[in-house]
C-alpha cells in the first residue's frame, strides 16, 4: 500500500505530499499519482517515488500530455523519484 507523508525535502524540492509507490508495478505508480494529484490543490508539489523503471517514461508522458508540469525527476539507486506540480497554479 502506498503511504503518504511530509518529509524533509530532498533534491531542492519541499513536496506537499508524498507519494511512496514502491513495490507496484505499470500501471499502478501511474494511477496512484494521478489519484494523489486529484486530492492536491492547484499549484501544489507532489512527490512520487517508485521502484518500477517503466514510470520513468509513464511519468514523463503523462505530464507531457497532461496540464501538469514535471519538476524534476531523479534516480536513487533503485528508487525512481518524480516531483509534479498540479496545475491550476499561475504563481509557481
Amino acid at each position: 500500500m502506498s503511504k503518504q507523508e511530509r518529509p524533509k525535502s530532498t533534491g531542492g524540492f519541499q513536496p506537499d505530499t508524498v507519494l511512496d509507490a514502491s513495490g507496484l508495478h505499470c500501471p499502478l505508480p501511474l494511477l496512484k499519482a494521478k489519484q494523489a494529484l486529484v486530492g492536491l490543490s492547484a499549484g501544489k508539489l507532489l512527490e512520487v517515488r517508485s521502484t518500477d523503471a517503466g514510470s520513468w517514461r509513464d511519468m514523463a508522458s503523462f505530464t507531457e500530455q497532461s496540464a501538469h508540469t514535471l519538476e524534476g525527476r531523479e534516480q536513487r539507486d533503485d528508487v525512481y523519484v518524480y516531483w509534479i506540480r498540479k496545475a491550476g497554479d499561475a504563481h509557481r
